[in-house]
């Protein structure tokens, strides 16, 4: 008997079979049903990420927000998978306690069985350290927690808050701001969102904007301050003069 839904959240069945939830709270589910949770993960975050800094020696990685665990864990699994030798320090804010709490008896996929010790730190800890392997999370206010890094800190950001709708607080030109704060020259950030309004907030915090695109997932956003060559430019000022009305979320 499934003991993880409560009265904020319901564990929903996504399309490659892995399952997600459904908040009540934001009226959204925590990935994309039709691109699957596993696969979102993996490739809309993980893969694109990786591709640039798996050669890394020491990675560390801000993942907004910790949710379901999905990013964090999806990262362990790409890294056992492809032998990987980089230390990895994850560090994820998580407004919802409750919800951390509960991840010991959520129905995770099968690539992560044997991340369940993990899983089940985090859930009591909220920190798991092994290593090779560093895991924080915060629980409260994200945009209070991203404040205390010290400048260029972190390699990659995954930046997977529930939509601009719904939590625009952590979409906005400001918080691209702090997130620049933090963020080392040539780190890379990945999203799922292409708004433009999203991609101005960027653009006009410094960052270059790519398009992630391959077979089985729906387009999303790559982004670093730094040039990249491996993926797709956004034209941003053909974007900006062709939708001249479209602003940036802002504080």
């Amino acid at each position: 008997m499934n003991t993880f839904n409560d009265e904020l959240h319901i564990m929903t069945k996504s399309a490659d079979g892995s399952y997600t939830a459904y908040s009540k709270e934001y009226n959204e589910h925590y990935h994309s049903t039709k691109d699957g949770a596993l696969q979102e993960s993996l490739l809309k975050h993980v893969k694109p990420a990786f591709k640039i800094k798996e050669n890394s020696a020491e990675i560390s990685i801000l993942d907004i927000c910790f949710g379901l665990g999905f990013n964090t864990l999806a990262t362990i699994y790409y890294h056992k998978k492809n032998s990987l030798t980089s230390k990895l320090n994850i560090f994820s804010p998580e407004l919802d306690a409750s919800l951390v709490k509960s991840l010991s008896r959520f129905n995770y996929p099968k690539e992560f069985d044997e991340f369940k010790d993990i899983i089940a730190k985090l859930a009591d800890d909220g920190f798991y350290s092994d290593e090779n392997l560093h895991i924080e999370l915060f629980l409260g206010d994200a945009r209070e927690y991203i404040r205390k890094f010290k400048p260029e800190f972190f390699d990659i950001v995954y930046q997977d808050a529930f939509s601009p709708s719904s939590n625009p607080l952590l979409w906005t030109k400001e918080y691209f701001s702090d997130i620049t704060n933090i963020i080392k020259k040539d780190a890379v950030l990945t999203t799922y969102s292409t708004a433009l309004a999203t991609r101005i907030a960027l653009y006009e915090n410094g960052f270059n904007l790519y398009i992630n695109k391959g077979e089985n997932f729906r387009d999303a956003t790559v982004a670093s301050l730094r040039e990249l060559h491996d993926f797709i430019a956004v034209d941003m000022k053909h974007k900006i003069s062709c939708n001249p009305h479209v602003k940036p979320l802002r504080d």
